[in-house]
């Protein structure tokens, strides 16, 4: 998903620029936001304060306590804004009120989500729907509330009150299942599972076995507002756990055993002129490889984003994640082809994950909960698929390049800056780091998350500056310092127009885990090669904003000045059988200069799979003689022919 179109005047295509008729074709219910002014943080000992004096208040094992904030925010209190689900402080306290989203998923901009020119574009329209019931998973600070005493001012806006619910919500759970208040961490386990108000008993288990892995491991880190608290870690310890059973819902799903899974199929059905919704079937991965995984944000809330999924009509994914939980529903089997990417060959090649969260809201933050739920799933999926673990195949929204020149300024820019990618690859078992030694070649890009937090504009309002926040993202200039201008796209803006701080402008910016070419060094700045151009970023010695790397890169052959660069890796016509069109091999308004570098992510035959009908009798997967390099080209990946290229370490 993204925020505002680059082009917001866009014009409805001739299929599907029609509302559901009757009633709902739900788009995604906004959470929060109730406005509550950021509190003066706590010292690092009024915090760790408050948890003991929670703790004993209550009757709470502390080390319970701590584990159950750190799994709902790893100990944050993010100002007293609320999360994307209209939970509050280190406890997550959900106070979330309805309202009507204004632009749904997938509907808001110019991007095709199936990405395919070999048929009319799918854009996608659909009615807003109306205020629903909360469940009691999004009510949790009102409980709080009835059990303290304290009001729910006091709980979004004071820490050390919202710690005090927290543990008021556990000592009531635990009196609810007719267990003592034990100073046994052990004998705690069922209240654990029943705190973040989960619509089931699977959902509970699985979220309990993961605060009591937090206790077993036991954690320590500084919180967003510089506070240091730790978990002493308790290896022994083994409470009665439920064992995470499979529930009917969840039967055929594909996901690990170790989380929570329903099964909530997208519908495959004909409509209308002969056209049909919301994904095409398939046989990968025999048919074809899966190569991708992309990880994209809803722009809205758990049940709305459901509806939508549910609407033949509207477009797909394969699983989307809840935000207070860590739940996981499966629409589209891994062999089928979801319409969620805006370019159809990496539709045809990837898993998409749809993730609760608002890419232009910061403080609408994303728990640990689905973190922790969705690196599962992606460790799952890249094992069972045999999708490497790195920055060019799990992809965010934001990385998928547009397939042709006309498409590039309207694709999409989720999950956007403030997802953490550094955290989410450490829960991969992946994370990020040195490869080489200090002065080479090729760099990762990797901020501190926490302390770098370059100015963004437009969350709220066009040109108005986004609450401060930490990053993954690192701006680029066209010189070795700030003075000099931001370097510019001529995809997003071909009359060469300049980049901006726009949260949805990726044309000057790079995030963690990307790998570029060094061009050049200066003082504490670094150049790579990124669109073609020279890209500086500060990059200081003692706080650096990426480190050494090794690997592969491209550059013409000897005697080209230039190459083309594709959005796509499509097959040369003669590989097109009878009765298959044969699609253009089209280049972006890109070029790959003399002399430029850029890091491979993978080498690939060109590849079309043909399904334009409902019948999947004329269906084909055409694989050409040509290869292509994936490269890490500019903010999102590209391709060039491996004939225009040579490759050196």
């Amino acid at each position: 998903m993204r925020g505002p179109a680059t082009d917001p005047q866009r014009a409805a295509g001739p299929r599907r620029a029609r509302r559901t008729a009757g009633a709902v074709a739900s788009a995604a219910l906004l959470l929060p936001l109730l406005g509550a002014a950021p509190s003066d943080a706590l010292s690092d000992s009024e915090l760790r304060q408050a948890f003991e004096q929670a703790a004993a208040e209550y009757d709470v094992p502390q080390s319970v306590l701590l584990g159950v904030s750190y799994l709902q925010s790893r100990w944050d209190g993010h100002g007293g804004a609320p999360s994307v689900t209209g939970g509050y402080g280190p406890m997550h306290l959900t106070d979330a009120r309805t309202a009507l989203a204004t632009a749904p998923h997938h509907s808001d901009g110019t991007e095709d989500p199936r990405g395919d020119d070999a048929r009319p574009p799918l854009l996608p329209d659909v009615q807003l729907p109306q205020d629903a019931e909360l469940p009691a998973r999004l009510k949790t600070l009102t409980r709080a509330a009835e059990l303290t005493g304290l009001s729910p001012e006091q709980l979004r806006e004071d820490p050390a009150a919202n710690v005090a619910g927290g543990a008021a919500l556990l000592a009531a759970a635990q009196r609810e299942l007719g267990r003592p208040l034990s100073d046994d961490p052990a004998d705690w386990y069922g209240a654990v599972a029943r705190f973040p108000g989960a619509d089931d008993a699977a959902t509970g288990v699985a979220y309990a076995n993961d605060v009591f892995e937090v206790i077993r491991t036991g954690e320590e880190r500084f919180t967003d507002a510089g506070q240091r608290i730790s978990l002493a870690p308790q290896p022994h310890l083994t409470p009665a756990a439920d064992r995470l059973r499979r529930t009917p819902e969840a039967e055929g799903t594909e996901c690990p055993a170790t989380v929570s899974c329903e099964w909530i199929p997208a519908p495959y059905e004909e409509f209308g002129d002969s056209d049909y919704g919301n994904h095409d079937l398939g046989g990968r991965p025999v048919s074809q490889s899966i190569e991708y995984i992309v990880v994209h944000d809803t722009e809205g809330a758990w049940e709305g984003v459901l509806d939508m999924v549910q609407d033949p009509t509207y477009v797909s994914w394969n699983y989307s994640l809840r935000s207070t939980d860590g739940h996981i529903a499966q629409h589209v089997k891994a062999k089928d082809v979801a319409w969620h990417a805006g370019n159809w060959y990496v539709n045809a090649k990837s898993i998409g994950l749809e993730h609760e969260g608002f890419l232009a809201a910061p403080d609408a933050w994303y728990t640990e909960a689905m973190y922790r739920s969705s690196a599962r799933l992606v460790r799952y999926l890249a094992k069972k698929y045999g999708v490497p673990l790195d920055r060019q195949h799990i992809l965010g929204h934001d990385n998928v390049p547009g397939p042709t020149t006309s498409t590039v300024s309207g694709m999409h820019t989720d999950p956007g800056p403030y997802w953490d990618w550094q955290h989410y690859f450490t829960l991969l078992g992946r994370p990020f780091g040195p490869t080489a030694r200090a002065g080479s070649a090729m760099v990762t890009i990797l901020p501190d998350y926490a302390s770098n937090r370059p100015e963004y504009t437009g969350c709220t309002s066009p040109g108005e500056p986004c609450a401060v926040h930490g990053s993954s993202a690192v701006r680029l200039y066209s010189g070795p310092g700030e003075t000099y201008p931001l370097i510019k796209d001529i995809g997003l803006r071909p009359g060469g127009g300049d980049s901006t701080t726009g949260v949805n402008d990726i044309g000057s910016r790079v995030s963690t885990g990307q790998q570029y070419a060094v061009a050049g060094r200066q003082g504490d700045w670094t150049a790579i090669w990124y669109l073609g151009q020279k890209a500086w970023f500060r990059n200081p010695a003692k706080a650096p904003t990426a480190v050494p790397a090794k690997g592969l890169v491209v550059t013409p052959k000897n005697g080209l000045d230039s190459v083309p660069v594709y959005g796509r890796a499509y097959p040369e016509a003669s590989a097109y059988p009878v009765g298959v069109p044969a699609q253009p091999v089209s280049p972006l308004p890109y070029e790959l200069l003399r002399g430029q570098k850029y890091v491979v992510g993978d080498k690939v035959p060109g590849e079309y799979y043909y399904a334009v009908t409902f019948a999947t009798d004329g269906h084909k997967v055409v694989v050409g003689k040509d290869l292509y390099y994936e490269i890490q080209f500019g903010h999102r990946v590209a391709f060039v022919r491996a004939a225009d290229v040579k490759v050196s370490s």
